[in-house]
Protein backbone atom coordinates (compact mmCIF):
# COMPACT_ATOMS: atom_id res chain seq x y z
CA UNK A 1 0.00 0.00 0.00
CA UNK A 2 1.44 3.43 -0.80
CA UNK A 3 2.18 5.90 1.98
CA UNK A 4 -0.75 8.32 2.39
CA UNK A 5 -0.10 11.64 0.64
CA UNK A 6 -0.50 13.68 3.84
CA UNK A 7 2.64 12.01 5.32
CA UNK A 8 4.55 11.20 2.11
CA UNK A 9 7.18 13.90 2.68
CA UNK A 10 7.69 12.69 6.26
CA UNK A 11 8.13 9.09 5.03
CA UNK A 12 10.74 10.33 2.53
CA UNK A 13 12.54 12.18 5.34
CA UNK A 14 12.55 9.10 7.55
CA UNK A 15 14.06 7.04 4.71
CA UNK A 16 16.69 9.69 4.02
CA UNK A 17 17.46 10.04 7.74
CA UNK A 18 17.92 6.27 8.01
CA UNK A 19 20.72 6.32 5.45
CA UNK A 20 22.15 9.64 6.62
CA UNK A 21 22.51 8.66 10.27
CA UNK A 22 24.12 5.36 9.32
CA UNK A 23 26.69 7.20 7.17
CA UNK A 24 27.28 9.86 9.85
CA UNK A 25 28.36 7.37 12.47
CA UNK A 26 29.96 4.61 10.37
CA UNK A 27 33.51 5.91 10.81
CA UNK A 28 33.27 6.88 14.48
CA UNK A 29 35.12 4.94 17.16
CA UNK A 30 33.17 3.60 20.17
CA UNK A 31 34.88 6.28 22.29
CA UNK A 32 33.74 9.06 19.94
CA UNK A 33 30.12 7.99 20.40
CA UNK A 34 30.48 8.98 24.08
CA UNK A 35 32.45 12.24 23.78
CA UNK A 36 30.76 15.59 24.16
CA UNK A 37 32.02 19.17 24.29
CA UNK A 38 30.95 19.81 27.90
CA UNK A 39 28.78 18.36 30.62
CA UNK A 40 25.58 19.90 29.22
CA UNK A 41 25.66 18.64 25.63
CA UNK A 42 24.41 15.17 24.75
CA UNK A 43 26.86 12.81 23.09
CA UNK A 44 26.17 10.99 19.84
CA UNK A 45 25.14 7.75 21.59
CA UNK A 46 22.49 9.64 23.54
CA UNK A 47 21.18 11.46 20.46
CA UNK A 48 20.98 8.23 18.44
CA UNK A 49 19.20 6.55 21.35
CA UNK A 50 16.81 9.49 21.58
CA UNK A 51 15.78 9.36 17.91
CA UNK A 52 15.26 5.60 18.28
CA UNK A 53 13.13 6.28 21.39
CA UNK A 54 11.12 8.81 19.37
CA UNK A 55 10.59 6.31 16.57
CA UNK A 56 9.40 3.75 19.13
CA UNK A 57 6.89 6.29 20.49
CA UNK A 58 5.68 7.01 16.95
CA UNK A 59 5.36 3.29 16.25
CA UNK A 60 3.27 2.88 19.41
CA UNK A 61 1.04 5.75 18.25
CA UNK A 62 0.63 3.92 14.92
CA UNK A 63 -0.34 0.72 16.74
CA UNK A 64 2.99 -1.10 16.33
CA UNK A 65 4.72 -2.45 19.40
CA UNK A 66 8.50 -2.39 19.18
CA UNK A 67 9.84 -2.44 22.75
CA UNK A 68 13.51 -2.13 23.67
CA UNK A 69 14.39 -2.47 27.38
CA UNK A 70 16.91 0.39 27.36
CA UNK A 71 14.90 3.06 25.55
CA UNK A 72 13.86 4.96 28.68
CA UNK A 73 17.50 6.08 29.03
CA UNK A 74 16.78 8.33 26.04
CA UNK A 75 13.24 9.54 26.69
CA UNK A 76 12.12 13.13 26.67
CA UNK A 77 13.68 14.86 29.66
CA UNK A 78 16.18 12.06 30.36
CA UNK A 79 19.63 13.41 31.14
CA UNK A 80 22.85 12.25 29.55
CA UNK A 81 25.20 11.31 32.38
CA UNK A 82 28.71 9.98 32.91
CA UNK A 83 27.54 7.33 35.37
CA UNK A 84 25.02 5.77 32.99
CA UNK A 85 25.89 2.66 31.01
CA UNK A 86 24.52 3.15 27.52
CA UNK A 87 23.94 0.42 24.94
CA UNK A 88 26.92 -0.14 22.66
CA UNK A 89 27.16 1.66 19.35
CA UNK A 90 26.55 -1.69 17.63
CA UNK A 91 23.34 -2.21 19.64
CA UNK A 92 22.17 1.31 18.81
CA UNK A 93 22.89 0.88 15.10
CA UNK A 94 21.11 -2.46 14.97
CA UNK A 95 18.08 -0.92 16.71
CA UNK A 96 18.21 2.01 14.27
CA UNK A 97 18.13 -0.33 11.28
CA UNK A 98 15.37 -2.45 12.81
CA UNK A 99 13.25 0.56 13.76
CA UNK A 100 13.65 1.88 10.22
CA UNK A 101 12.20 -1.29 8.71
CA UNK A 102 9.31 -1.40 11.18
CA UNK A 103 8.58 2.31 10.68
CA UNK A 104 8.62 2.09 6.90
CA UNK A 105 6.10 -0.76 7.07
CA UNK A 106 3.92 1.12 9.56
CA UNK A 107 3.85 4.26 7.39
CA UNK A 108 2.91 2.20 4.33
CA UNK A 109 0.00 0.62 6.21
CA UNK A 110 -1.41 3.49 8.25
CA UNK A 111 -4.92 4.48 7.24
CA UNK A 112 -6.12 7.87 6.11
CA UNK A 113 -8.85 7.63 8.77
CA UNK A 114 -6.27 7.32 11.57
CA UNK A 115 -4.18 10.17 10.18
CA UNK A 116 -7.28 12.40 10.12
CA UNK A 117 -8.01 11.82 13.82
CA UNK A 118 -7.35 14.77 16.12
CA UNK A 119 -4.12 14.70 18.09
CA UNK A 120 -5.13 15.70 21.58
CA UNK A 121 -1.96 14.97 23.56
CA UNK A 122 1.67 14.12 23.10
CA UNK A 123 4.09 15.67 20.62
CA UNK A 124 3.13 18.80 18.71
CA UNK A 125 1.12 18.40 15.53
CA UNK A 126 1.60 20.53 12.44
CA UNK A 127 -2.12 20.28 11.63
CA UNK A 128 -3.81 19.25 14.89
CA UNK A 129 -4.21 15.69 13.59
CA UNK A 130 -2.28 12.43 13.87
CA UNK A 131 -0.78 13.20 10.45
CA UNK A 132 0.72 16.36 11.92
CA UNK A 133 2.42 14.36 14.67
CA UNK A 134 4.01 12.09 12.04
CA UNK A 135 5.18 15.16 10.14
CA UNK A 136 6.46 16.97 13.24
CA UNK A 137 8.43 13.95 14.43
CA UNK A 138 10.18 13.73 11.04
CA UNK A 139 11.30 17.35 11.55
CA UNK A 140 12.34 16.53 15.14
CA UNK A 141 14.44 13.61 13.93
CA UNK A 142 16.13 15.70 11.25
CA UNK A 143 16.94 18.37 13.85
CA UNK A 144 18.77 15.76 15.94
CA UNK A 145 20.67 14.48 12.90
CA UNK A 146 21.93 18.04 12.53
CA UNK A 147 23.25 17.82 16.08
CA UNK A 148 25.08 14.61 15.21
CA UNK A 149 26.56 16.30 12.16
CA UNK A 150 27.82 19.16 14.32
CA UNK A 151 29.38 16.76 16.83
CA UNK A 152 31.01 14.85 13.95
CA UNK A 153 32.75 18.04 12.90
CA UNK A 154 33.73 18.81 16.49
CA UNK A 155 35.32 15.35 16.64
CA UNK A 156 37.42 16.23 13.56
CA UNK A 157 35.49 14.26 10.93
CA UNK A 158 34.54 15.64 7.53
CA UNK A 159 30.97 16.56 6.80
CA UNK A 160 28.89 14.29 4.62
CA UNK A 161 27.37 16.99 2.43
CA UNK A 162 30.25 19.11 1.26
Amino acid sequence: MPVPTVIAAAADNYRMNTDMLTKMVSDLSPEEWLRHPDGNVNHIAWIVGHVIWTRERLLARLGREWPQPWLELFGRGAKCGPDITYPSHDTLLEAWRESSTVLENALENVTDAFLAEPSVKGPPSTDGKQSGVVNFLAIHETYHLGQISYLRGWLGHKGLMG
